[in-house]
């Protein structure tokens, strides 16, 4: 878990929303920004930007004199979430198909391939990077910026406390397949298709991928 790359606060950031997207980072826990910098191996100050940066998207919450915790979600909040990503998503790749992305898929392959390979090898880590950059760059493709920072928000309060149980499994690379699929039909102009296979996608979020969190117990206090 250390930071390497140019800018710690985006590592930071990245790293804290994948661990509570996972799991990792659990509702009720208690991080100090001190805490979480020792775990990162990096300073204070960009950890508690990152904190903060997830304070102000609603995503984490202060403890006052405490330090930060993961907002709770409630089953409610998670079909909410789940229906407002289809309402976005599933048209999205429609229109993106019916447009073509011929030509500029280079990135977006890269990301699939990369999905592919976390999830032959297991790494519910790099899947979880791998997938959140596939799916943004193809928003991307479709120039509308504030739909990818929505899209990316929604995707921050998503819970896949399932994914460690189907990487132990194996079933990792079915997922990484619906990409490999989705890109397909986007490359050859296929827009229900694309449509059909996101929505079928995104149905994994709200069932397999979102089982409860094995051993979720009461709050605990760390750092």
């Amino acid at each position: 878990m250390k930071l390497t790359r140019p800018s710690l606060k985006d590592q930071a950031l990245a790293v804290i929303r994948q661990g509570m997207v996972s799991g990792e980072i659990r509702p009720g826990e208690i991080h100090s920004a001190a805490g979480m910098a020792a775990r990162l191996g990096t300073s204070n100050g960009p950890v508690r930007e990152a904190m903060l940066t997830l304070v102000e998207q609603g995503i984490m919450q202060v403890v006052p004199n405490v330090g930060f915790q993961v907002t709770r979600l409630t089953d409610e909040d998670l079909d909410e979430i789940h229906e407002l990503r289809l309402m976005l998503e599933v048209p999205a790749m429609r229109r993106l198909g019916e447009e073509g992305i011929a030509g500029r898929e280079e990135d977006v392959r890269r990301h699939a391939e990369e999905s592919a390979a976390a999830a032959a090898a297991r790494d519910v880590a790099r899947f979880l990077s791998a997938d959140r950059e596939f799916h943004l760059s193809l928003l991307e493709l479709l120039g509308n910026g504030r739909l990818v920072k929505f899209v990316a928000n929604l995707r921050d309060q998503t819970r896949l406390y399932g994914l460690h149980n189907l990487a132990e499994e194996g079933q990792l690379e079915s997922s990484a397949a619906e990409h490999a699929e989705l890109l397909e039909a986007l490359v050859a102009g296929d827009g229900e298709r694309a449509a059909r296979v996101m929505g079928t996608h995104l149905g994994h979020v709200r069932g397999d991928w979102a089982s409860p969190l094995p051993g979720a117990g009461p709050a605990s206090a760390t750092g």
